[in-house]
Parts: structure tokens; C-alpha cells; sequence
């Protein structure tokens, strides 16, 4: 019994990671996101224990706990508030956790590899490489083998990460050593798009030596962006010391950044984040979930707000000790604009999807996909909807009446 079977799951890595004979390895499938495969199916010994942590092959939640407490949460130091996609929270929880002995397992951007992926930082600094939102699927394996079973650890991932760590450390009945911490997740998008962006957006460059998803420079609420930065080689020969130009290109969603329109329209997601996903919402089997905390509490602050989720006394007693200035909300007002639901492919899926893996398609060629289909939405909505248009359209009539 082992995940020879198992295509298209969460990329979660905790099977390869789990493996005593290490013939697992996680890489990116054809569509683009993480994937096991068995390197040597000879020396498999059939322990099974690649099945047994794996999230994707149970229907039910590894640890199915409810909202004990939420709150609005951000830091008190304006530096940390200003870097982070947020309120800085869960860098907080992170440093407060380094001074009282953990290590903390979260994501950094390398760009050499360019991927994001986990690694284990045992300081402040060290940990400040996590700061910022990934909006990548993150490769997990170096990391999770570097944070072993011994000693109190902070795990941070994708909710579908974190229930499959949770089976993990459970197994080894190492779960009282570990919090582990997820966010509210929108679904991973495709590794094709993300190397399409850049080679894109960096063609002509040398060497790209950052990325970053989130900049709220021009406040929170419009801090969708999409910033790389590079180094590219000097026309005119520069100074004359060889040495490379720096570079960068910056672009909003609210100025139609195609990254984050194709992310964001739904359908260039992995395949388990649509029928499989199981922890929308208030569903998590982790001790703390964060994410933005949109909606109408906070519409007016533009310097970031965390959205804080608490399921368990260890993640309470980490929110609290964080130095976080927290207002305790209700849930519901916490999670406003969260998604409820896995979203829903539609027939952009397939083409979005062939366009990914031609080398040829633009990233223009398939914004102008979600385009077409935003204007036959329009140019359909009549016949869709006509009751409600027949009410607009009396709504109108009255309000012209009133006006004379």
C-alpha cells in the first residue's frame, strides 16, 4: 500500500517526507503543481505510512476542531505592520515563539530555483525571509524533513499542508511539541502561469533576485501587486566594470496585472482545489488560522488588519503572548470575504489550462479568455436573469417619477 496511485493531490510532500526508504519525490506534474512519484517501487517495503499521513486520501479532516476564539489582530510595531501582507500577526506569533525556545517552519521565496518553498528559521531575522504573501504553491520537503519530531516547533502552510502534518506528527505521537498554523486559502494556481509571468515580464534580464505578491505602499486594500525585481545585463558596457544593471517591473491588479487576474478568476487552480478541498471557511485542523480581515469592520484602515482564528488552548496561549494588539470579534466578522466554498471550474477551465502549456500562448492571449467571457456575462445577463431585470428596470421607472 503506497501512493503510486495517487495523481493530481494536494503536493502536500509530507508522503516523501514520512518515507523510511526515501524513494519518494514530490515535482511539478504536467499541469503544474506538486505531485509524489515512487523512484524505485522495488525496495518499498509496504509500511503504508505514505498513505497514512496523506490528507488527500481521506475525505474527513485529521483534527476537525471549532472556532474557540477570533479576533482582529495587528502589530504594535508600525515596521513589522507596514512589511507584512496584513497586520503582521503571524510574524508576531513567530518571533514571540523563537524567545520562548521553538523553531518555526515557514515560506520564503528562492529565487534562484524560482519556487517558494519551506525552510526552518531558529531566529528573528532568520525568520523574516517568511514576511509576505506567496500566492505560489510552496515545495515542502527539504523543509518538513529539516523541522524533525523533536523539539517545539511553529509549522505554518496551506490548511491541506497543515492536516496532512498533523497526521504526521500524530502518527509519531509528536503533537503536543508542534502548533501548526494555516491561513484562509483561495487555492493554489498553476507553476505554468507563475514561469510564464516571468518569463514574461523579465525577458532580456540576467539573473531575477526577488519576487513579491503583496506591496501596500499605496494602502492594503490596493496592495494586489505583483513586483520583480533583477538584475540585467549594461547595453553600453555601464561603467566599464562588467557589473549588471538593476531592474524591476511592478504592476497592480486595479491596473490589470495578469498574474493576479488569472489567480484570481478561479480557473488555473489545481485540480484537488476544487472537488477535494475540504477546509474552506472555519474548517481546519490546525491551532491558528490567519488570513486579511476584509469586509466592512475594517474597510476604512489602509495600514493592514490580520484576521485571527483560534481552535485549540495552544493556539490561544500563542495569539496571546504574540505582543499583538487583539480585538476579539465573532467569527463571521473575522472571516467576511472569505470564500465559504471550493470554487467551481467552468469552460475556461480546459482552455486556460492547454494555453498554460503552450509555450507559445500569452499571458494578453489568455487574459483576453476571462474578457470574452466577462462580456458574454453581460450580454446575457437579460435573458439570466429577467426577473431581476424586470425590477430594475421598474426600480428606474420610480425613481423618475419621484424626481418630478
Amino acid at each position: 500500500m503506497n501512493i503510486s496511485g495517487t495523481k493530481d493531490c494536494y503536493g502536500c510532500g509530507l508522503c516523501a517526507t514520512v518515507c523510511p526508504k526515501g524513494i519518494i519525490a514530490v515535482g511539478l506534474n504536467g499541469g503544474g503543481f506538486y505531485e509524489p512519484r515512487i523512484t524505485d517501487a522495488g525496495s518499498c517495503v509496504d509500511c503504508g505510512l505514505c498513505v497514512k499521513v496523506c490528507s488527500f486520501a481521506d475525505d474527513k479532516l485529521a483534527a476537525p476542531h471549532a472556532v474557540i476564539e477570533s479576533y482582529a489582530a495587528w502589530s504594535r510595531d508600525a515596521g513589522v505592520r507596514r512589511t507584512c501582507s496584513s497586520g503582521g500577526a503571524a510574524f508576531e506569533i513567530g518571533r514571540s515563539l523563537i524567545r520562548q525556545g521553538y523553531k518555526v517552519c515557514g515560506v520564503r521565496y528562492n529565487a534562484a530555483l524560482r519556487r517558494a518553498e519551506h525552510y526552518v528559521a531558529a531566529t528573528a531575522d532568520e525568520l523574516a525571509a517568511s514576511v509576505g504573501s506567496k500566492y505560489i504553491q510552496s515545495y515542502t520537503v527539504d523543509g518538513f524533513r529539516a523541522v524533525g519530531r523533536k523539539g517545539k516547533r511553529l509549522v505554518t502552510g496551506t490548511p491541506c499542508q497543515i492536516d496532512s502534518f498533523r497526521r504526521y506528527v500524530r502518527l509519531f505521537k509528536a503533537e503536543d511539541d508542534f502548533i501548526l498554523m494555516d491561513f484562509f486559502c483561495h487555492g493554489v494556481p498553476s507553476m505554468l502561469l507563475f514561469n510564464k509571468y516571468l518569463d514574461e515580464k523579465t525577458r532580456g534580464w540576467g539573473n531575477v533576485t526577488g519576487v513579491t505578491w503583496r506591496d501596500k505602499q499605496t494602502g492594503w486594500h490596493d496592495s494586489w501587486v505583483m513586483s520583480v525585481s533583477g538584475e540585467a545585463p549594461c547595453a553600453d558596457g555601464g561603467d566599464g566594470t562588467g557589473k549588471a544593471r538593476r531592474v524591476g517591473t511592478s504592476k497592480r491588479l486595479s491596473q490589470g496585472d495578469e498574474f493576479f487576474r488569472l489567480f484570481l478568476c478561479d480557473q488555473c487552480l489545481g485540480k484537488a482545489c476544487y472537488g477535494r478541498c475540504k477546509f474552506k471557511y472555519g474548517k481546519s485542523s490546525a491551532d491558528i488560522r490567519i488570513g486579511d480581515l476584509w469586509g466592512n469592520t475594517y474597510a476604512g484602515n489602509d495600514d493592514g488588519v490580520t484576521a485571527v482564528a483560534v481552535f485549540t488552548e495552544k493556539g490561544r496561549q500563542a495569539v496571546g503572548q504574540s505582543g499583538c494588539e487583539l480585538t476579539p470579534l465573532p467569527f463571521e466578522t473575522i472571516a467576511e470575504g472569505q470564500m465559504k466554498a471550493p470554487p467551481e471550474r467552468d469552460r475556461r477551465y480546459a482552455k486556460l489550462a492547454k494555453m498554460l502549456r503552450d509555450k507559445s500562448a500569452t499571458l494578453a492571449q489568455m487574459t483576453a479568455v476571462l474578457d470574452r467571457h466577462d462580456l458574454m456575462l453581460r450580454l446575457t445577463y437579460p435573458l439570466r436573469h429577467p426577473l431581476r431585470m424586470t425590477r430594475n428596470i421598474i426600480m428606474k421607472r420610480i425613481l423618475r417619477i419621484r424626481k418630478r
